[in-house]
């Protein structure tokens, strides 16, 4: 399904022109070599341009190279140099060590390196004579490594040095660069041509993809832009041990997967990869998305209603659309087979998800999914009006879900990926949340401290999980009265009883009841409430209005029928938390309308 999945898109791509060139390769560039007529280095130029992106809550600006397009890049083992080649020890022949330049190492390969960077080149360009071409030759010609230990614009490059990728171009003409010389790319063409016309005559077998009679690919070509995975790129379809191969088939001609399709699939993989509008990161697994359409609407969409990509749409947009599609869900406009607030929106396109993880030199898929994107719209507005615990609608992205996971003392900013992946699977789905996401937050519940313990995200995400994967009960957005769970009522009435006691001390406390008694009395209620309650007739004594805590610790009680349970299993404590939480933002709520009215 992957496979054939990019293949198509790489077709959707191709007929709007965004597909790369057979035979050519996409190279970040971060500066230009600015050659004089005779072949000098004039000028470093950095061609890299500064854009603003989200990490976190944070815009912060960083510098991104220039993406060009070069003649296919090697991917052999080994010392084997490029076409208008782009890495810097091939080019210069220099090692940067303790800011010094070198062209001395234990193996010699800068030497090695740069010796075959000059012969191939000068071989390929010695009949192409445009003005870019001749003084590349002479450059080739003219620069010596050692002669060349001490200077100014490569030592002004400093520890970006070795990191960096170049491009040449004329002196004093920027837009005059060596690989868009037309006589150097008619000459490389022509060589692809028969490179094809000999691999026509290599192995066939039929292709597992087009189910065509076509030459099969022996190796696969690299997919780059995966986060943790190789600089040089990672393979996702690789045969590299002896115990893989089967019938006498070596290496990718166990595939069955012919030149084409393998061309078409890591194009268009790599192209989702190297673009923020089809990519997104969820701690150390890659996200890539796309829609089976040539507009980019579908993606924009996705990301910013899940991903909570705020810098690309504001967020009050956001929520306003998901509130349109709750309607539109409501009034069984999706059903129809119509998105109503979504006019653009085809519903019947096919919508992909793919999470990706570096393994070694290959790529391990953590998960593929493929659905309608009229149920993925309606799966998300779903999944978002779970969240709610408040009449005020917000939008809650899946990073800040993660943030609430982590302890804020832990230094380890990492969840478990298979959570991670769980989470988004029932999202796009539909599906029950995973158990292992309410034990988690549950936990942080308990053992975090102060105003961390428990906010809307953690109350959302535990709320969701109860009323998704116990379809006997809901829990209300808001503070339900007529909730008779004894968990929810002992969340409640420790709210209460917390509120009475800053109420005593005017507000003055460091340390309340739920910093001390929380945890244990959302496990193990009548173990902590007795002693509680005596604690809150002192309490009584001191706040300005006890006849309405009374009334309200009475009608809890009430439904507790004086009795506390000895203890409360995983989903009864993910209703305290609620009942706590929903009871807390009423009682503030109420104390600042007072506050207000006294005022007047």
């Amino acid at each position: 399904m992957l496979i054939k999945a990019l293949c198509d898109y790489y077709d959707i791509l191709s007929e709007k022109g965004s597909a790369l060139p057979v035979g050519y390769s996409k190279v970040n560039v971060h500066y230009l070599i600015s050659l004089t007529e005779d072949g000098q280095v004039d000028e470093i130029i950095d061609c890299q341009e500064t854009e603003r992106v989200q990490s976190g809550k944070k815009i912060k600006e960083k510098k991104v190279p220039a993406e060009m397009v070069m003649p296919q890049r090697t991917e052999k083992p080994g010392i084997d140099a490029n076409i208008a080649e782009h890495r810097p020890l091939y080019i210069f022949g220099l090692n940067l060590d303790k800011e010094r330049l070198s062209p001395d190492d234990r193996t010699d390969k800068a030497r090695k390196s740069h010796k075959a960077f000059v012969e191939k080149n000068l071989k390929f360009m010695e009949d192409i004579h445009s003005p870019i071409v001749e003084a590349y030759k002479k450059f080739l010609n003219s620069w010596k490594p050692e002669d060349e230990v001490e200077n100014k614009w490569l030592l002004g490059l400093g520890k970006g040095y070795q990191k960096a990728n170049f491009a040449f171009c004329l002196s004093g003409n920027p837009d005059c660069l060596l690989h868009e010389d037309s006589e150097m790319r008619a000459k490389w063409e022509r060589k692809n041509r028969n490179k094809k016309e000999e691999n026509d005559k290599s192995k066939t077998a039929q292709c597992a993809i087009t189910g065509r009679k076509e030459p099969i690919a022996r190796i696969h070509s690299k997919i780059k832009g995966v986060y943790g995975g190789l600089a040089t790129g990672s393979v996702l379809i690789g045969f590299n041990n002896d115990s893989e191969n089967s019938y006498g088939n070596e290496q990718s001609y166990n595939s069955n997967i012919s030149e084409e399709a393998m061309k078409k699939y890591t194009e268009a993989l790599n192209y989702l990869l190297s673009s923020s509008k089809h990519k997104a990161m969820l701690d150390d697994i890659t996200i890539v998305f796309w829609a089976m359409s040539s507009q980019e609407t579908y993606e924009d969409l996705f990301m910013k209603m899940l991903l909570g990509q705020q810098d690309q749409m504001n967020s009050s947009q956001t929520e306003d659309m998901l509130r349109e599609l709750l309607r539109d869900a409501r009034d069984a406009a999706i059903a129809e087979g119509r998105i109503r607030s979504l006019d653009m929106i085809d519903p019947e396109v096919d919508f992909y998800m793919l999470g990706l993880k570096p393994n070694s030199s290959r790529l391990s898929v953590k998960f593929i999914i493929k659905r309608k994107y009229a149920d993925v719209l309606w799966n998300i507005a779903r999944f978002q009006r779970d969240l709610q615990v408040s009449e005020d609608f917000h939008s809650v992205a899946l990073w800040q879900i993660k943030r609430e996971m982590i302890s804020p003392k832990s230094k380890n900013d990492k969840v478990n990926p298979a959570l991670m992946s769980r989470l988004l699977e029932a999202v796009m789905y539909g599906s029950r949340y995973p158990v292992f996401l309410l034990e988690t937050l549950v936990r942080r519940v308990k053992t975090d401290e102060g105003g961390t313990k428990i906010n809307s995200v953690r109350a959302g995400v535990i709320k969701a999980c109860i009323n998704r994967n116990n379809s006997k009960e809901e829990l209300k957005v808001s503070l339900d009265k007529t909730n008779q769970s004894q968990a929810y009522l002992c969340g409640r009435l420790f709210a209460v009883l917390e509120k009475l006691q800053q109420d005593a001390s005017n507000n003055s406390l460091n340390r309340t009841i739920k910093d001390a008694y929380f945890a244990s009395a959302s496990a193990k209620p009548a173990l902590v409430f007795p002693k509680l309650i005596r604690l809150a007739q002192n309490h009584l004594n001191k706040v300005k209005y006890p006849v309405y805590y009374n009334k309200l610790i009475g009608e809890i009680m009430d439904g507790l029928k004086g009795e506390f349970p000895e203890t409360f299993r995983l989903m009864d404590q993910g209703r305290f938390d609620i009942g706590y939480y929903q009871q807390n933002q009423d009682l503030w709520k109420k104390a600042n309308k007072t506050e207000e009215t006294e005022e007047k």
